[in-house]
């Protein structure tokens, strides 16, 4: 063991001599290091080099926020017509337009061959009479069967056509009858609720002063004497035409001009249907 140590020893003085003699001394160092101290000063900028080739893309950055508003671009062309819409609803029927401008005259006709027309003119003439005769009771009793109303003594019937008071009239005497006359209080309740039931406001009644200004009488002629429902402050002649007489749904009575239209009432005497 001691032979080991001595020769391990032994190699480390060695190695120890070795590195002595290569390494200079310590003063040499200190002297050469003192003659090998520079300053290092920065040279001029050199010329500058060759643009490099252009980077691969990086990655894409955050979104900014949006600019300003650029100006309007040109109008574009026009574009092709589209698919046609729907058919809007029909607008309202436009006024009545002026007369055009009376056409040219058209060349006569061919000489009519002579004949006896006579007869037959009379008979159409008849047969117009009989048509119209018709179309009124065609009438007449479609309002019939529409209803009526009827007291001990009366049949009422309203007919739904707007006529000025003296057609009223006639329409009724053409029928076998007269405007409505109510000459009790019976007769106006029956005559203001057929009203009511039809949803009308008023009608002519058979109530006028055409013969004498305000001396109201029954289109029969008959005075007034033991009855009238005139509404308060009526008649009045307010607009210095109101000779004929309506009633309402409340069964009063006001004096109206004669030549307004509206519905009507005719009465029938019962021993006489």
């Amino acid at each position: 063991m001691s032979g080991k140590r001595l020769l391990l020893s032994a190699i480390i003085l060695s190695i120890l001599i070795h590195l002595l003699s290569t390494q200079p001394s310590f003063g040499q160092l200190l002297t050469e290091e003192s003659c090998t101290v520079q300053i290092l000063v920065p040279g001029l900028k050199g010329e500058p080099g060759d643009k490099g080739q252009k980077g691969t893309p990086g990655r894409p950055g955050r979104v900014g926020p949006p600019g300003e508003m650029g100006q309007h671009g040109l109008k574009g062309q026009k574009g092709i017509m589209g698919r046609y819409g729907k058919v809007g609803p029909p607008g309202m029927k436009g006024s009545k337009g002026d007369m055009g401008d009376p056409g040219s005259k058209g060349p006569n006709g061919e000489p009519g061959v002579p004949c006896e027309c006579t007869p037959m003119r009379k008979m159409i003439g008849e047969m117009d009479i009989l048509v119209a005769q018709l179309s009124s009771e065609l009438k007449f009793i479609k309002n019939a069967v529409a209803g009526i109303k009827e007291t001990d003594s009366k049949v009422y019937l309203l007919v739904k056509e707007e006529k000025p008071y003296s057609d009223a009239k006639v329409s009724c005497q053409a029928r076998g009858g007269h405007l409505a006359m109510p000459k009790d209080e019976g007769a106006n309740q029956v005559i203001a609720g057929y009203i009511t039931e039809a949803s009308l406001s008023r009608v002519y009644i058979g109530i006028h002063d055409l013969d004498r200004e305000g001396i109201f009488t029954y289109v029969d002629r008959s005075p007034m004497t033991t009855f009238s429902r005139w509404r308060k402050g009526e008649p009045n002649n307010a607009y210095d035409d109101e000779d004929c007489a309506e009633m309402t749904a409340s069964g009063e009575w006001t004096d109206v001009a004669c030549h307004l239209t509206m519905y009507f009432i005719c009465e029938f005497d019962k021993d006489m249907i």
